[in-house]
């Protein structure tokens, strides 16, 4: 299933909505601008809900990865919401939970970051 995303600018976050398979397709490059965007913007935070995917190949755990890498190295923070059980699972196995800040709601995620 195509990849497709839906990016919201808020004051204090990004939010990107994905939908479908994280494989790292031709759509990662536009997701890694996205976060180059939001560090050129000053944007600290960076939240990416996971409610509909469906699968996540390594090349798109690489992408995760990498946008991770660059917020981290601008001072920012990305972080994980609403991941369906078996991204849950995906997490825990390749220890990306014990990497990333996993939320279960985006408003959970909102909260910790608005403090």
């Amino acid at each position: 299933m195509k990849l497709t995303y839906d990016l919201a600018k808020e004051t204090q976050w990004y939010l990107l909505n994905l939908s479908g398979d994280l494989i790292g397709d031709e759509v990662g490059p536009k997701l890694v601008e996205f976060v180059s965007d939001a560090v050129n913007d000053g944007v600290k935070s960076f939240i990416i809900d996971l409610s509909d995917i469906r699968y996540i190949s390594s090349s798109g755990i690489g992408l995760l990865i990498t946008m991770l890498t660059k917020m981290r190295n601008s001072g920012g923070e990305v972080y994980l919401c609403s991941p369906s059980e078996h991204v849950k699972k995906l997490l825990i196995i390749t220890k990306l939970n014990n990497i990333f800040t996993v939320f279960d709601s985006i408003e959970a995620a909102k909260v910790q970051i608005g403090r």
